[in-house]
Parts: C-alpha cells; sequence; structure tokens
C-alpha cells in the first residue's frame, strides 16, 4: 500500500507541474499573441479584409426650368428655358463595422453652404447623428447649367434673383433621396479602385499662370493639366456591379453661356451613358446601377480643347490678357471639339464616358482597410502660417479683383475687364467706392498685388456678402483619400495639396500606396484656389481667389492637421471649430409667375406647329404646343415634360422611349407675349431607334385667377403619329 501510495503521490506531483507549466505556457502564448496584435495595429497597414456594407443611390434633383437664372456663368440673360438633360444626385454609402461614410455627387453648380446646412438638417431629423458633418461629404459637377437660387451670401443672391425656394427644395430633397435610397439598399459588397490617363479632354486655360510655376515644379509633370481619371468599382458578393464612382479635373461648360436649357453637360452626359450601358432597357434615372462622375482640381481646366479665338477675325487671342482688338474679352471664346456646344458635350462626355468604363471593367485592385473622416470649421478670414523659422503669413477678408469681372475664355465678361490686371482703373474704383465704399488699406494690403474691385469681406448688408466659415473634410476608404474642397482648386494647387495630404496619412505607416483625389466644388462655395505664384499674375482665377495669395498655403495646413489626426487615429481630438451661420430674413427678387393664358379658340396642350408624317433616323422631329409657364408644375422631380412612345402592334399600347430626362429630346419653353408661351419639343432620332408609329406627348400645368385665387390645373398635348424608318420610300 505504501508503495502504491507513493507512486500515487508521484503522479499527481507529475499532473501539477504540467499543469502549472500548461498554464504557463498558455499564458505566454497569449501575451506574445497580445504583443503581435499590438505591434501590427501600431506598426503596420491597416487591414480590413472583411467585406464592407455598401448602398448607391440615385434621385431627380432638378429644379424649375423656367425664369430662374442659370447658376455658373453670372449672365443676367441666362436664365432657365427648357430642359435638354435632367439633373441627378448620386449617393454612395461605405460602412466598415466601425464606423460610414457617405460621398454624394450632385449635378449642380456646386454645394453652397446653405444647401449642405439644409441637407444636414433634413438627415438630422431623419437619422439622428448617423449622418453628420464629418462623414457626408457633398460635391457639386460644376455644370453651370442648372437652377440658381440656392446661397445665403449677399453677392450669389443678388446674380441669382436671391434665395428661391422652388430651387433650393429639389436640390435638398433630392440628395436626401439619392441617400436614403443608398441607406435602403447596403449590402456587403467590395470595393476596387484604377486609374488612368485621358487625353484629348481638356486644356489649361490660364498657362500664363502655370508658368509662373517655379520651373523644378512644373518638370515633374507631364501635363499643365492633370489627366489622372480615378475609379472606384463597386461589387456585391458575387461580384455584380452595383456601381462607380470616379473623378477627373475638367469644367463642365462644354454647354456655354448662351445655353437656356437646364443640363447636366459633360459629365452628366458621361454618368447618362455608363447608367444606361449598365441599366439596358431602363429609362433615364432609372435602375439600380449608379455611376457617379466627380469634379476634382478644374480651377484653370476647360473642356474646350480647341482654345480661345476672337470670334470676330478668327485670329489667337491676346495671350496675357485672353481678350481680341475689336470687342475686348467677350470677343475671346474657347471652343470645344465639336461644332457646336451639344456636339462638344457629347464629344466630352463620351471620352470620359469610355476611359470610366475601360478602368471599371479593368479594375481588380481591391480596396480594403478601415475608414476615417474628418472635418473642421476653419475662420478663412484669419489663418495664419508659420511659412519658415521667421516669418509668417495670414489669410485675408474676403474680396475680389477687377480680373474676376474679365470672366474666362469659356464665357466672358460684358464690360472692359481683362484677365491679368495688376493696377485698377480709377473710373471703376470710383464707382465702386461711390456705391459700396472703399477697401481698407489693411484689405489692400493683405490681397496685394490683386486691385480689389468688390471687397466683399467688408460688405455685410443686408447680409455678409462671402462666407468666413468653411468646411474642410477627409474622408478615407481604406487607402484611398478624398479630399473636400470648398472651391474651385488649380491644377498645380490640387498637385501640392494631394501631396501633402499623401505625405502626412503615410508618415506613420498605418496606411501606404493611398490614392488621394480631390472632391471638388464640395460644402461651401468660395470661388478659387491658385498656388502664391499663380495668385501673382491675377488672371480670372487669381483675382477671384477671395481669401488672398497665402489660401492655399492656408489650407495646406489645415488639410494636413486632418490627414494627421487621420493617421494617429487622434481625430476625435480635433476641434469642431466655429460653426457658420444660417441666417433668417433671406430675399427672393423672382417674381410670382402670372396666370397663363392662351390664343382664342385654343386649350393647353394644342399643336401649333405638326410634326411631318414620316422621318429617317438622324433627323430631328419638332412639335409645338400651346403651353403654360413649366413654374406652375411645381416640384418636378421624377415627372417629365415629354415623351416620346413607339406604338407596340402586338400588345397595342403605346411604350415610352424617351423622357426629358434623355439625351435625344429638348424641351424649349418659349415666352411669349401677353402671358401665353409655347412649349416645342425636340426628338433627335437615333440611328439605333427602331422604326415603327411614334407620338410625341407634353405635359404640364397651367395657372388661372379665379375668384382673386390661383388654380393650377394640369394639361398634356399629343403629337399626330408619325413613322420612323429606314427609307422614305419604304413602306
Amino acid at each position: 500500500m505504501a508503495d502504491r501510495k507513493s507512486v500515487c503521490c508521484g503522479v499527481s506531483a507529475l499532473e501539477a507541474t504540467l499543469a502549472v507549466l500548461f498554464i504557463l505556457m498558455t499564458a505566454v502564448c497569449v501575451t506574445l499573441i497580445t504583443l503581435m496584435v499590438t505591434w501590427k495595429t501600431h506598426t503596420g497597414p491597416e487591414t480590413q479584409h472583411e467585406p464592407y456594407l455598401i448602398g448607391v443611390g440615385r434621385a431627380d434633383c432638378t429644379g424649375p426650368p423656367a425664369e430662374v437664372p442659370l447658376m455658373g456663368y453670372a449672365n443676367p440673360q441666362q436664365t432657365a428655358a427648357g430642359i435638354h438633360t435632367r439633373l441627378y444626385s448620386r449617393a454612395f454609402i461605405i460602412d466598415d463595422g466601425r464606423r460610414r461614410v457617405v460621398f454624394v455627387t450632385a449635378d449642380v453648380g456646386m454645394i453652397s453652404q446653405r444647401l449642405r446646412l439644409e441637407v444636414l438638417q433634413a438627415l438630422q431629423v431623419k437619422y439622428g447623428d448617423l449622418y453628420r458633418q464629418d462623414n457626408v461629404v457633398l460635391s457639386g459637377t460644376h455644370t453651370h447649367c442648372g437652377p440658381a437660387g440656392y446661397f445665403q451670401y449677399t453677392l450669389f443672391m443678388i446674380s441669382s434673383k436671391g434665395y428661391i425656394k422652388a430651387s433650393i427644395e429639389p436640390l435638398v430633397n433630392g440628395i436626401v433621396k439619392s441617400i436614403d435610397i443608398a441607406h435602403r439598399n447596403m449590402r456587403p459588397g467590395r470595393i476596387y479602385r484604377n486609374r488612368g490617363e485621358l487625353d484629348d479632354s481638356s486644356l489649361n486655360r490660364s498657362p500664363h499662370s502655370y508658368l509662373n510655376n517655379p520651373e523644378s515644379e512644373r518638370h515633374r509633370y507631364k501635363w499643365n493639366t492633370d489627366k489622372q481619371v480615378l475609379v472606384l468599382k463597386f461589387t456585391d458578393l458575387d461580384g455584380d456591379g452595383i456601381g462607380m464612382l470616379s473623378w477627373f479635373a475638367v469644367h463642365a461648360v462644354s454647354m456655354n453661356y448662351t445655353n437656356r436649357m437646364v443640363s447636366s453637360d459633360n459629365m452628366g452626359y458621361a454618368s447618362y451613358l455608363l447608367e444606361q450601358d449598365k441599366n439596358p432597357g431602363e429609362l433615364p434615372g432609372q435602375g439600380g446601377f449608379v455611376a457617379g462622375f466627380s469634379s476634382s482640381n478644374l480651377g484653370d481646366v476647360s473642356p474646350n480643347i480647341r482654345g480661345p479665338h476672337c470670334v470676330n477675325t478668327g485670329l489667337p487671342c491676346d495671350y496675357l490678357n485672353s481678350s481680341c482688338p475689336v470687342g475686348g474679352t467677350k470677343m475671346c471664346q474657347a471652343f470645344g471639339p465639336g461644332d457646336n456646344m451639344f456636339d462638344s458635350t457629347r464629344i466630352i462626355g463620351h471620352n470620359i464616358y469610355l476611359k470610366a468604363k475601360e478602368l471599371y471593367a479593368n479594375a481588380v485592385e481591391e480596396v480594403t482597410g478601415f475608414l476615417h473622416a474628418a472635418h473642421q470649421w476653419v475662420n478663412m478670414t484669419d489663418v495664419t502660417v508659420q511659412i519658415d523659422s521667421t516669418h509668417t503669413v495670414s489669410t485675408c477678408k474676403p474680396a475680389l479683383g477687377h480680373s474676376f469681372a474679365a470672366g474666362t475664355t469659356d464665357g466672358g465678361g460684358d464690360l472692359n475687364f481683362t484677365q491679368g490686371a495688376v493696377e485698377g482703373d480709377p473710373f471703376w474704383d470710383g464707382i465702386r467706392d461711390a456705391l459700396l465704399g472703399e477697401p481698407s488699406n489693411q484689405t489692400q494690403e493683405c490681397h496685394h498685388p490683386k486691385p480689389i474691385l468688390f471687397s466683399t469681406g467688408e460688405m455685410n448688408w443686408p447680409l455678409p456678402w462671402h462666407p468666413q466659415i468653411v468646411d474642410v473634410q477627409i474622408i478615407t476608404i481604406g487607402s484611398v483619400a478624398v479630399v473636400a474642397v470648398p472651391g474651385e482648386i488649380t491644377t498645380m494647387a490640387g498637385r501640392r495639396l494631394r501631396e501633402a495630404v499623401k505625405q502626412e496619412l503615410e508618415s506613420e505607416e498605418t496606411l501606404r500606396d493611398v490614392d488621394v483625389v480631390i472632391a471638388g466644388l464640395s460644402n461651401v462655395y468660395t470661388h478659387y484656389i491658385t498656388t502664391y505664384e499663380e495668385y501673382q499674375v491675377q488672371r480670372y482665377e487669381g483675382a477671384s481667389t477671395i481669401y488672398g495669395p497665402h489660401t492655399l498655403s492656408a489650407y495646406l495646413l489645415k488639410y494636413r492637421g486632418l490627414a494627421r489626426a487621420i493617421a494617429q487615429d487622434r481625430v476625435s481630438e480635433l476641434p469642431l471649430g466655429p460653426q457658420p451661420p444660417f441666417f433668417k430674413n433671406l430675399f427672393n427678387l423672382l417674381p410670382v409667375a402670372p396666370a397663363d393664358r392662351k390664343p382664342v379658340n385654343s386649350s393647353f396642350g394644342d399643336v401649333l406647329q405638326q410634326v411631318y408624317p414620316v422621318y429617317r433616323q438622324g433627323d430631328v422631329v419638332s412639335v409645338t404646343f400651346v403651353a403654360g409657364n413649366p413654374r406652375h408644375s411645381g416640384d418636378i422631380r421624377d415627372r417629365t415634360f415629354v415623351t416620346v412612345e413607339i406604338y407596340d402592334n402586338r400588345t397595342e399600347t403605346w411604350e415610352v422611349v424617351h423622357t426629358d430626362a434623355s439625351w435625344e429630346t429638348r424641351f424649349h419653353w418659349l415666352k411669349g407675349s401677353n402671358r401665353q408661351s409655347n412649349a416645342t419639343v425636340e426628338w433627335h432620332v437615333p440611328p439605333s431607334a427602331s422604326s415603327g408609329s411614334y407620338r410625341i406627348k407634353h405635359f404640364g400645368h397651367y395657372k388661372q385667377m379665379k375668384a382673386l385665387r390661383p388654380v393650377i390645373t394640369p394639361y398634356e398635348g399629343t403629337s399626330d403619329v408619325f413613322r420612323v424608318t429606314a427609307s422614305f420610300y419604304h413602306q
């Protein structure tokens, strides 16, 4: 018994020892694993290979296509009078399980501060704190053919006939609806990126300014515009495409200042083409695939690649100030690749679409990693930047220079201002001083060498003329960083900003091989951002850099701070900054649309000019109706003023093949005398049109006064049936 007991004791002791060793080894392993995870977290690149949650959405945001000024060229004669193509907001939501970001690109001239604030208020009501100023980026495509009237600062309200509720409400509601749709459609998916270059679609319209940048810097780049296209491809877990987002730097000014139809211009046409391609059989604006084409550092970049010429002589414009011997700046106009603005829009939009489609098809580099969003409000009138060990520079109160009034080669001014003015004009300065007051010495010195035309930072009646508080924002999706810039930043200024942000993001080695892309015209509009060297030349872009010569230096400082906070995962420590104002008592200078009248013995919707019986592919079908003012149709989102319909012999029904959102249709509204108006609908029959029987319908509303109260009544009109055939002799 003693021997057995001692054996048992020996076994127990051995088991205990082994148990202790096992516990110790387990503890050591856990400690090592913890250390390895901690080390990887802090010294290696961020990894997140789980699928993202992705949602995409598109919504109509078209505003009133009549009498409202179009935003972009500041041409008082350019008021809306019809629809070329509809305007859409396209939203992309990404969630990594920890954070969520939203990117919206909208067919709008620019995102104004007021528009952003109203969108954020609407999102707060619907979603609480899910969608906020820090994780929502709103960017405009920069079309110059969308309804104006969505600003709260005096300068923009003066040129837009005030704050127009009928303009801003479709934008707010359309942007929010696109986010709603993306929110509802969220599902696991993957993102892939691809990059390429697009030639023959952009031209630097201020090469003289660009050449003032350091020669050593210019020699680092092949072009004086950025040709890069960045594409993000969104798929579900089966690999089926659900959306695409791309950035390319070019002004959406293929449609010039003579156009009076609402139009999404070249970027909108690129979206239209890719969405039609990916949503076969769907009408424009319908189908699940969403293709967003976003603006970038387009400040000095024109799509009018044939360059500027004097329209009255055909000779090249003066290189330094873009004017002509006879007619001045108004005669110096740049032309696109096409024979007219519609053709140029088609060519540039098609080029952008083809490159994006190619990059999308070949995108295999998966985007992985966590999401980040960093945002601050900054008082841009008072930013001090340390430029070396002994010198600091500061931004200025906003002001616009004389060359601002000269316009650009994409749309010159009417008066005798020229680009490149570094001295004031006694005549115009005298008028300014008498009407608005003389700029202070401090502001003049701060903006030197800009001769100040409007010292907007010192003009506050009836409301401030320009914003002081500006959004700076960066969102990162794995190793893709989107820098939301509140204005039109030039090619070289954008390169410097991208380089600075990339340097900061990669400084901690938590992010590597970062693609930094600029999303222009985002969150609040502050005109232009040039380099210090470009500013000295004082062409249009420099004269429109409202916070002075050190504007870019200030932005570099602020965006570096955001990028550094992301790299160090210390975004929560960033101060919010001073909140922007939300002004009350905004003024509206657009009169109420009067009641409609019609010719004697006619009705609204009657045909005044009928179609021909037969057309061929390539012809233009035209029909004119007795019409009401399109403003009386109210909220026109998700509706149409026009349908082109084909007769289906099998079902004996009419099928809609085109609406006013289609590239092939044009809806012209002509305001006549005595409160009468007409609507002319054109259908440019495409080569792909099927032979068959067609008709065109027009829908609208007219207003009458009954017992001193306005009554709005819908109407519609229908053309005669006509045939489309390959030959007039074919029966």
